[in-house]
Order: structure tokens, then sequence, then C-alpha cells
């Protein structure tokens, strides 16, 4: 496919994402009239019309539709092929893209990330923190390699490996539970004031679906938005939290409180797209991780 093709679908592609020759213009970083004229061309080369422009926005027509999407797979393909192409196999460089979910930015992320640069110094790494499903969705559209997130179930075409079992508890500052020996059934947490993660994490709707389940309404006095706003109010105040039991552990100002029942543990898992190509690198991370989580004691998958 020659280049004047391939600059041919990715100005199609930018008029189909912004509905506008204008946005999609400046993105491309050409003028409106050059960028009107190729997609014309291409137009005419397929002798069909792919975008319909008499209404304000501009959108596909079912031909287009149809072509965009062979379009999109086309340009993932090929940018897969040019990285497999390059990859070097003794691992002096390369790069990784890895989409994790915020929870494990606060304990897993540092360690893999560490142990990956020191044993492949050469190989670069871009993190990316965001929620399950915008990982899957980037895992789909090749914008990422790998994915650190909680198994199933996934969308279609996205493959996962088991890497260890997630605890979580409750947990209080050292001082606020001294001296308890036995866990705290679950009903008694009503009333009691929490600070917990806001609705945008997978964990709180964990933990709501858990404390629904057994009937107990604590007071959610604070939400927040990252792992380190909880621990810091938790060692401040006398409010409790719920972590993950490997942040608490690592966290000499936190003392877990075990509950009765247990918060049911959750599957982590590595994230990959079905029949993608894996680079060295991401192989090696792959075996880092694995190591990594035994090393560490992390608990195994049942």
């Amino acid at each position: 496919m020659a280049a004047l093709e391939l600059r041919h679908l990715r100005y199609l592609l930018a008029v189909a994402e912004h509905g506008n020759f204008t946005r999609a213009a400046e993105e491309l970083h050409v003028s409106q009239p050059t960028l009107s004229q190729q997609v014309k061309q291409l137009e005419r080369t397929l002798g069909v019309q792919l975008l319909d422009r008499t209404g304000r926005t501009v959108r596909l027509t079912d031909a287009g539709a149809v072509y965009t999407d062979h379009a999109r797979r086309a340009l993932r393909d090929l940018a897969a092929a040019e990285r497999a192409v390059h990859d070097v196999q003794d691992l002096s460089r390369g790069h990784l893209r890895l989409g994790v979910t915020p929870t494990f930015t606060a304990y897993l992320v540092g360690p893999l990330a560490a142990e990956f640069h020191t044993h492949h110094p050469g190989l670069g790494l871009t993190l990316t923190e965001m929620p399950q499903d915008r990982v899957e969705g980037a895992l789909l559209a090749d914008d990422l390699d790998l994915g650190i997130a909680f198994a199933g179930p996934h969308l279609p075409g996205i493959a996962a490996t088991a890497l260890f079992t997630e605890t979580l508890t409750l947990v209080t500052g050292v001082r606020t539970d001294a001296g308890r020996t036995s866990p705290l059934p679950v009903r008694e947490l009503t009333g009691r004031q929490l600070v917990l993660l806001d609705g945008d994490f997978a964990t709180r709707g964990h933990i709501d679906a858990y404390l629904t389940r057994h009937r107990a309404a604590p007071r959610v006095t604070v939400e927040a938005n990252s792992i380190q706003a909880l621990t810091e109010i938790v060692q401040r105040t006398g409010l409790a939290t719920v972590l993950p039991d490997a942040i608490t552990h690592d966290h000499p100002h936190l003392a877990p409180v075990p509950l009765d029942p247990p918060l049911p543990a959750r599957t982590v898992a590595l994230l990959h797209r079905e029949g993608a190509y894996h680079g060295a690198a991401a192989r090696a991370f792959t075996r880092i991780a694995h190591d990594l989580v035994r090393t560490r004691g992390y608990p195994p998958v049942p």
C-alpha cells in the first residue's frame, strides 16, 4: 500500500472521528482544502461516497462506516507489523505500552517498573492509569500492549492471564482498633464513618456490593480519587477505609481489621488482545510480573 493511500485512510478516519473537517485538519496539521481534496480523491478512487456532508455534522455513509472499520484494522495491523520488524530480541531496545487500573499504582506498579528497568534498561515503558473498560478498549484498538486489571468478564477479543489473588480488608490508623484480636462483624460497620474511593473505581463497586449483601450501612464521610489520599486521611483521623492487604502490609501507620465475613477476593490478571503480536518487551514484562508476585508472596490464584 502506497504512502499516499495510507494518508487517505488517516485523513478519512480523522474526519469520521471529529465529524468536522476543520477540527480534523487542525489535528492532522494540514489545511482544510487539502484535507477535503484528499478525502474526495479517495471517494473517486473507490467509486462510492464515504461521507455525508449535508448536515451540520459530517457523518459516515453506510459504505463509509464499513470502509472505516476495515481501515482502522488495517492501520492497527500495519503498526503492529512495524513493531514486529523493529523488535530486537536481545532486548537492547524496544518499548512497552502498559495500562493499569488505578489501585495498582499504589502497590504494584512501582516494584514492577523497577524490576523491568533493572533487568532491561534499554527498554522504554509508557504507563497509563485508566478504568478497566478503557484499558480493554485501548488493547482492542492497539493503543496498549498489556494491561493489568481484574479477571472477567471481559470485552470480546480480550484474553486474561491470572497473576495473583487480591484480598481487601478494613483498615484504620494503628491506634484506632489497637488490641482487637477477633474479626469485626460486618454489621457493626453500620453507622461507622468511612473514607472510601469514589464511584469511578471498580473497587468501590466491589465494596458497596459486599456491604449491601450483608446489610451493613456505614456513613461514607469522605470520598477520594486516590489511594494516597485514603491512607493520609486514615492516619490522621478516626476514620476507617478498605484497602488491598498488599498496601496495608507495606504501610507502618495502618492497621488491618479483619471482617466477618471477609470481603470476597479478586483475581488480578494480565490482559492482552487475542491474536496480538507480543514483542520482546511484552514477553519480558510478563515474565517479570509473574516472578515478582511470587517473590513478594502475593496470594496465588486458587
